[in-house]
């Protein structure tokens, strides 16, 4: 179900419908990864007006489209200067995620121990990543942050998720490495 047309939209949907018939996520993710960065470098793909709309006091999340056949979704994300996330997973989904606009900044996390509520995560590797790279994310190596370095300019990146991605778990900073688990329920901004 797509949720706004635009120039480009049957192709990239074409892209990633070829993607996700690959025989294992790895494969899923490194084609898909490929595929998302050709099609920005292309400029074929041209995303709605709406997604370089910043949304005020959070990072803008719209649904550009949903697959009734294969369950995946294609998210824009839009980072005013500054914005970004808590440490954060994706609920065991596996995600590529592409730079469109901008540049942002992503650090990974390894989970070193964990009790009920509290934990404990080291940062193993970040990047800065701009138009036309992407990446991926295979549980249980999910665990990262992103944000909008830029004190002045705006990010739009691309994510497709295997699913429809509405909670999440984020990580709360206690100090000294440690982290308060909660569950965030992820909602959808107008896309017009």
């Amino acid at each position: 179900m797509i949720t706004v047309d635009f120039p480009g939209s049957r192709k990239l949907i074409e892209a990633i419908d070829a993607s996700v018939a690959q025989p294992s996520t790895p494969a899923i993710t490194d084609t898909l990864r490929n595929a998302l960065c050709r099609l920005i470098r292309s400029q074929e793909v041209q995303l709605p007006q709406c997604v370089f709309e910043t949304a005020g006091d959070h990072y803008a999340r719209r649904e550009l489209y949903r697959s009734e056949e294969h369950g995946y979704s294609v998210v824009a994300m839009t980072w005013g200067p500054g914005q970004g996330t808590l440490i954060h997973d994706h609920s065991g989904m596996w995600c590529v995620e592409g730079v469109w606009n901008g540049a942002l900044e992503i650090v990974q996390y390894e989970l070193l121990d964990h009790d009920a509520q509290r934990y404990h995560f080291r940062p193993v590797g970040s990047i800065q990543a701009g138009p036309g790279s992407a990446g991926s994310l295979i549980p249980p190596h999910e665990y990262h942050t992103i944000r909008n370095p830029s004190e002045d300019s705006v990010a739009v990146s691309l994510h497709i998720y295997s699913g429809r991605m509405t909670q999440c778990a984020v990580f709360n900073p206690q100090g000294d490495d440690w982290y308060l688990r909660d569950e965030r329920q992820l909602g959808l901004d107008r896309v017009h």
